[in-house]
């Protein structure tokens, strides 16, 4: 059993990398465990030593802890029938492999959190002990072997023949033999798939790009950004290294720095409002280009936030290097464990976007919000501009995100037949106001990058001081219309585009008939808390640039004259 994980505890070393071992127990795992620091004191006290900094040597030692209640080994009892074994009847005799279930599914039991994760015990060294709970984990059934993987591109070069397992789900398997126990523990025949997809095909998870893939991978991105970092009906908030950065309590820094480039400068600028908005401090976003050379007002009593999807953007790294040198604190916001930026920072908080291979930035988009978003909650609650009770009913609404987002990609054919209309037109505005703004800006972004289509953002209220001179007749002009203060206004600038001839597409809530009146289509968006609409308003404009990129041919997952990071000045 190996493993090759994007960490979420530890950095990229030998001692943190799987499989982890403990006395007779060896263990891989995908996941985190968000009772992780919990479990870890109390086995410390117990007399347990560590020797990783993983989350995943928890698992090693829960195991080995409830292995200790059986005397040495034997050779295992008979398979049983029907329900999963409780402990072996030999208990006293020997170390069976009813026990070794029993241990696991006991270890199970003290965890929160997701995992995949695949067991073997010294005693039985050809059976897997193999058990899902959020994480994904695929089961192949070969000739003469069978095995586990986390996704189905590991298992092709040696079957085609595949079982997807079920969330509380336990197996052992050995060469020859498997069983598979549900939930309850009752024996369950797996439900075998034949998967028809090439190597290149399935690498792309039957997807034609790797941008559409990570476009669909959002939901379970959000999630896993969340994972372990909020606690429902509670309002408690776990960010990794905070206390570290501002203290136990209160916050006292003057002001806020976002500095970052490209996309990862959008979310920014949604953060800034909402930390304007939310936690009523002042907030500046600069382009990190822009501020090395700015002689920015920055000291001890600033806070900066760096973001960088890689953690390697050459000058994002210089403007964060500046601000440490200047005194600042670094809060670094990126996605790759053990880069530049997370080394540079005092704290960096990760976004667990996974791999994304897509030279345009989308999932690392909506995982950086999703990050700024807790920050957000955090400080408005250290400065007390936020109530428990709006503070748990944002939790709430933020771990119903994903919920949302699946919804919204439900609706993607119907998105595709909106671009396909306008997919010849030679330039796109894209107007909308507050938070949604920096979204507007992101939705152009998206369609110069992949579709080479000459595409600007406005603020939906600047249209009268210059850009509505664009608007032409059948120019197709994409707005953002959530409810909130400034509905009518967008709405007015709606009418003055119309008015002028353009096409005008708007996302806006579901069921808003007055909206669906007004323009000549509408991508609809699940009701939610006003506060948390970008994560799912940027969604239909990823899937939009995207049809009309493919629809013109155009390389979407390596457009020209672009890099997936842009490690030089």
């Amino acid at each position: 059993i190996g493993h090759t994980r994007w960490a979420t505890h530890g950095v990229p070393s030998e001692r943190n990398a799987h499989p982890h071992q403990v006395g007779d127990v060896v263990v891989v795992h995908n996941g985190i465990i968000e009772n992780f620091e919990e479990l870890r004191k109390e086995l410390i006290k117990n007399g347990c030593r560590f020797k990783s900094e993983t989350d995943t040597e928890i698992f090693c030692h829960l195991i080995n802890e409830e292995l200790k209640h059986y005397p040495s080994p034997l050779p295992s009892p008979t398979r049983g029938e029907g329900k999963l074994h409780s402990p072996s009847p030999l208990r006293g005799e020997g170390r069976g492999e009813g026990d070794i279930v029993f241990a696991i599914r006991s270890a199970l039991k003290k965890v929160r959190g997701s995992y995949a994760l695949v067991v073997m015990v010294a005693q039985e060294p050809e059976k897997l002990f193999v058990a899902k709970s959020g994480s994904p984990l695929v089961l192949g059934f070969g000739d003469k072997e069978n095995l586990v993987a986390s996704d189905v591109p590991a298992l092709l070069p040696y079957t085609r023949e595949v079982s997807y397992m079920e969330d509380g789900e336990f197996a052992v398997m050995d060469r020859g033999h498997f069983e598979l126990f549900d939930k309850n523990g009752r024996r369950k025949e797996p439900q075998k798939s034949h998967i028809e997809w090439n190597p290149v095909m399935a690498e792309k998870a039957g997807f034609k790009h790797f941008m559409l893939k990570e476009i669909f991978e959002q939901p379970r991105v959000v999630e896993q950004t969340l994972m372990g970092r909020v606690q429902l009906g509670s309002g408690k908030l776990f960010l990794e290294g905070i206390d570290t950065l501002l203290g136990k309590t209160g916050f006292h820094y003057k002001k806020i720095d976002i500095i970052a480039c490209g996309t990862s400068y959008h979310a920014g600028l949604v953060g800034k409002y909402w930390l304007e908005q939310l936690a009523r401090v002042p907030v500046s976003v600069t382009l990190a280009s822009e501020f090395r050379y700015a002689e920015p007002l920055v000291d001890k009593n600033t806070l900066v936030i760096s973001i960088s999807q890689s953690g390697e953007t050459a000058d994002t790294l210089a403007a964060a290097k500046m601000a440490k040198e200047m005194q600042a604190k670094v809060l670094g916001i990126c996605n790759v464990l053990g880069s530049s930026l997370s080394r540079l920072s005092d704290v960096t908080l990760y976004t667990h976007a996974g791999p994304e291979i897509g030279v345009a930035s989308t999932k690392a988009f909506t995982s950086q919000l999703v990050v700024l978003y807790l920050i957000t909650l955090e400080i408005a609650k250290r400065r007390g501009e936020i109530s428990k009770t709006d503070l748990v009913r944002k939790i709430n609404e933020l771990r119903s995100a994903p919920q949302y987002l699946e919804k919204i990609l439900e609706n993607a054919e119907e998105i595709k037949k909106i671009a396909l209309k306008v997919k010849d037109a030679s330039h796109f505005l894209f107007i909308a106001r507050g938070p949604h703004y920096p979204l507007a800006l992101e939705g152009a972004l998206k369609l110069k990058e992949i579709a080479y289509v000459h595409a600007e953002g406005f603020a939906a209220g600047e249209l009268k001081h210059g850009p509505i001179a664009l608007v032409d007749k059948g120019v197709p002009v994409v707005a953002l219309v959530p409810h909130s203060d400034t509905y009518e206004k967008v709405l007015s600038n709606v009418e003055e585009v119309k008015t002028r001839g353009a096409y005008v597409i708007a996302e806006g809530e579901v069921g808003d008939q007055h909206l669906l009146e007004q323009v000549d289509a509408v991508i609809p968006v699940p009701k939610t808390v006003y506060s948390i609409t970008p994560l799912l308003y940027i969604l239909p404009l990823q899937l939009f640039a995207y049809y009309i990129a493919d629809a013109k041919g155009c390389d979407v997952d390596m457009p020209r004259n672009l890099a997936k990071s842009v490690t030089v000045e």
